[in-house]
């Protein structure tokens, strides 16, 4: 391990042979770091963080601390972040409640500067939160989605797989999967069709992708129309069947 003399790592952490970890930093007791991860100075590991491989945690990010939530009661719980991820200056992520038990960061993921990963929050693989975007407690996010900077997010919104939320918008509603969102106040301005043609999705994909969002966001349907319609009208491929079941199981309703 490369540790730095001024760091102070508690005897019951968990550190790989060879993560590195720079001056001043604390880690605290049940802390788990996986091979690989870096991590910078005066960074604060609370109990019960665990973080996989080849992560890099910069200057100042506070993960796994507390959570802000007058509901916890001292419970043991956790906050698990997935290989690969980054996490920048100032970040803060909070661990779990009784409520889940953790909050979740998955793989790949990209928390800039002054993000805000609040208590029992589930974010998927290859997610990116700009600087300064707040996640409140409960938020659900789907692989691939990318959160501008400055952006709240209500507590138990869900955000669709692939959506793109441009800086500086308020979030109180949940995302349809595959948009692309802006305004003020927020609303579906279309497919995300750049994003998802740079993933490699198919033109043909993209066309019924496209008639499914006609339906639901440009017609004079509201939401319960659209989607018999999209049943009976559009190619149930299995990016459509997605969309219906997040719109059945969405408890704040999507976003117009």
């Amino acid at each position: 391990m490369d540790i730095h003399p001024s760091a102070i790592i508690h005897r019951n952490a968990k550190l790989a042979d060879d993560v590195a970890v720079g001056p001043f930093s604390i880690i605290h007791e049940e802390a788990e770091i996986g091979a690989g991860t870096q991590i910078a100075s005066h960074v604060l590991i609370d109990a019960g963080t665990i973080i996989g491989e080849n992560c890099k945690i910069h200057h100042g990010a506070v993960l796994g601390t507390l959570p802000q939530d007058l509901k916890f009661e001292g419970e043991k719980t956790y906050l698990s972040i997935g290989d690969g991820t980054v996490v920048r200056e100032y970040a803060t992520l909070n661990r779990g409640t009784h409520w889940r038990g953790k909050t979740v960061v998955g793989k790949n993921c990209f928390i800039m500067i002054y993000a805000h990963v609040a208590h029992d929050c589930l974010i998927g693989d290859n997610v990116i939160l700009a600087n300064s975007a707040n996640l409140a407690g409960h938020v659900e996010i789907g692989d691939f989605v990318s959160i501008g900077g400055v952006v709240p997010v209500h507590q138990f919104v869900k955000i669709g797989a692939h959506s793109f939320i441009g800086g500086g918008f308020r979030v109180q509603m949940d995302i349809c999967p595959y948009a692309l969102m802006g305004g003020y106040p927020l609303r579906t301005l279309g497919l995300n069709r750049i994003g998802l043609k740079r993933r490699g999705f198919t033109e043909s994909t993209l066309q019924i992708l496209e008639k499914t969002f006609r339906l639901l966001f440009k017609s004079n349907l509201n939401t319960t129309q659209a989607v018999e319609k999209i049943k009976t009208e559009v190619e149930p491929i299995p990016e459509v069947k997605y969309i219906l079941d997040f719109i059945a199981n969405s408890t704040r309703g999507i976003v117009k």
